[in-house]
């Protein structure tokens, strides 16, 4: 009887800690986006790894990067940063 008592409080406690990612809406990642010093549009949340948080940036600065880092770790995020090298004209 004690083993199943400790497996059900072993699956519970495990489950708490689990959370299912959840997707953040255009508006809300433009938000936190302009709060750290982005643009519009970049920040994007991927649709099929919802845990990934991709910041689209052509030379971030290192408080930019931060800024994202720590909300998305704050929201059970990973962030990858892409830098791009976006065409002059």
């Amino acid at each position: 009887m004690i083993s199943r008592r400790v497996l059900f409080l072993s699956v519970l406690a495990l489950s708490a800690c689990v959370t299912p990612a959840r997707m953040h809406t255009e508006a809300q990642l433009n938000e936190i986006a302009t709060g750290c010093g982005l643009a519009l549009g970049e920040l994007i949340q991927d649709d099929e790894q919802k845990r990934l948080l991709l910041m689209v940036r052509q030379d971030p600065t290192q408080e930019q990067r931060v800024c994202v880092a720590k909300w998305a770790r704050r929201n059970g995020l990973k962030t990858v940063f892409v830098h791009m090298q976006f065409p002059e004209g």
